[in-house]
């Protein structure tokens, strides 16, 4: 059965999550359940007062810790109970995972120039590749979008789970560099129409009073 064409968008706001020590420490997370730190539940807080009258009707989240923790601050304000979604975890990062950014590239530097050049084939040694990361994501996204055709709901993720949709929105290659930000706890609005997809806004931080910490590398 056809859907029937609608003019009206469907609109996303991906939330990354609030600082936690680790993105202070620019330690790679990955799937690894690190919590938030107390910048990162203030980060939280603020990004639920921001959406208060936004017109939101569903809150999804990843259920990694530091996710679920701002979906749940996020949720208190807007009176919305998260729904878990584990395709929307970070991407899986093996070898790399616990090290700093430094670590990894002196441990591994044959595989820490694959990860920086984005070769969309590199794993971490059974982690997991940008293509198998962006098929999960984007199958989540897709699904999401169907299912509150006309509506504006939140989901709340993880800087490489941001990386992968603002590529996909705009229609950009995975091994392109990155030219956009993921800070901390950003609010980041998308919408399609018909299949359509736009990036509205990116990277808002207005509702934080101190910054926020960008995903890293670039």
């Amino acid at each position: 059965m056809l859907e029937t064409p609608t003019s009206v968008p469907t609109r996303i706001c991906l939330v990354r999550h609030g600082e936690t020590e680790w993105n202070a420490a620019r330690r790679i997370q990955g799937q690894i359940d690190i919590g938030l730190n107390e910048t990162g539940v203030r980060q939280a807080e603020a990004a639920g007062r921001w959406l208060k009258t936004a017109g939101i009707v569903a809150l999804y989240s990843s259920d990694l810790k530091r996710a679920w923790r701002t979906a749940e601050a996020i949720g208190l304000v807007l009176g919305l109970a998260p729904r878990a979604v584990p395709a929307m975890r970070e991407r899986r990062y093996g070898v790399f995972e616990g090290l700093t950014y430094a670590e990894a590239e002196a441990t591994f530097p044959a595989g820490y120039a694959a990860f920086e050049g984005r070769n969309a084939d590199y794993d971490f040694e059974h982690g997991e590749s940008l293509k198998v990361m962006f098929a999960r994501v984007t199958n989540q996204l897709l699904e999401l979008a169907g299912r509150h055709r006309g509506q504006q709901i939140v989901v709340v993720v993880h800087g490489g789970v941001l990386d992968v949709i603002n590529r996909f929105v705009r229609g950009n290659p995975l091994e392109m560099p990155r030219d956009f930000l993921i800070p901390n706890a950003g609010i980041n609005w998308i919408s399609t129409v018909d299949g359509r997809w736009t990036v509205e806004t990116w990277g808002e931080t207005a509702h934080l009073a101190d910054g926020a910490l960008d995903e890293l590398p670039s």
